[in-house]
């Protein structure tokens, strides 16, 4: 073989190589997987069996097509009783509210949709237009606050973490007291409560104030996930986070976190697709 057909012949697989890769990460970051799990308790009223509920987060302006399309298609294939957002609905690096009201026009649609705000809602100086905006489609918006949810004579909590509270105060401060003292306050005992909060490294003190089930995100599933290894990095985690994908259990609580949709400051996902998370609930009440 001539030295020329030696260079096209590497070329034409350096080409091959570069095109697969390509196709690799645009599979990575737009094909969309879902995710379903049960989840049982005592105190589930039986008028909530089989109550579904659908759990989006970290869209960081990414859009699935035209009116959000696709994402809104696999939405309504969990078939939701109600949809929660655990933030991060916009990115504050590149801004665009259009894309977040998007969705949430279209998700209003479907069912009931709840939604708490991320870090990236809450450091942006547009963040009562964010929150004017969402509550103008219809979806309600979650502060530092309970609500009750209610299905024919019974009824359930959901509680709003929200990250203003990271700001205001200041980080150390509400992670030794101010979430505690507040999750405590929120708690009541014999009720089935669902805590909504951005971030999933504050486990322990859910777990420590008794929320049963709590929905979060902002780890985006590691970013990067290495077979046998896992995620690679998360904010608020670091180096090999803890909490990225999936449920997990301290005491008597169960923490659900979602890989999330869209990207920030790093731009592709790698063996980590964009994911929605559905929940059945499940009464064991006789």
């Amino acid at each position: 073989m001539t030295l020329k057909y030696k260079i096209i012949g590497i070329t034409t697989l350096i080409i091959i190589f570069i095109i697969s890769i390509y196709i690799f990460l645009i599979w990575q970051n737009n094909d969309i997987v879902t995710s379903n799990f049960t989840y049982s308790n005592t105190e589930i009223p039986k008028d909530f069996n089989n109550f579904k509920i659908t759990h989006i987060s970290d869209l960081h302006n990414k859009k699935f097509g035209k009116n959000q399309h696709r994402l809104i298609n696999k939405i309504k294939k969990t078939n939701p009783d109600i949809i929660v957002v655990t933030g991060d609905i916009i990115d504050s690096r590149r801004y665009n509210l259009d894309i977040a009201v998007e969705f949430a026009k279209e998700a209003v649609k479907i069912c009931p949709v709840y939604y708490i705000d991320g870090n990236h809602e809450v450091r942006n100086n547009k963040y009562p237009e964010i929150i004017k905006a969402l509550l103008d489609c219809g979806v309600i918006v979650l502060g530092n606050e309970k609500i009750k949810l209610t299905k024919n004579n019974s009824s359930i909590d959901i509680i709003g973490l929200s990250e203003s509270g990271f700001s205001e105060i200041g980080y150390e401060y509400n992670v030794l007291y101010g979430f505690g003292n507040y999750l405590d306050s929120m708690y009541e005992e014999n009720r089935f409560q669902i805590l909504l909060s951005h971030r999933p490294e504050l486990f322990k003190i859910y777990a420590n104030s008794k929320m049963d089930l709590i929905f979060s995100g902002h780890a985006h599933g590691g970013q990067i996930v290495l077979p046998f290894i896992g995620g690679l990095f998360a904010p608020g985690q670091g180096a090999f986070p803890k909490y990225t994908d999936g449920m997990y259990t301290k005491k008597n609580s169960i923490l659900v976190v979602s890989r999330g949709l869209g990207n920030s400051l790093f731009p592709f996902r790698i063996f980590n697709r964009p994911q929605i998370i559905s929940v059945t609930l499940k009464s064991q009440k006789g």
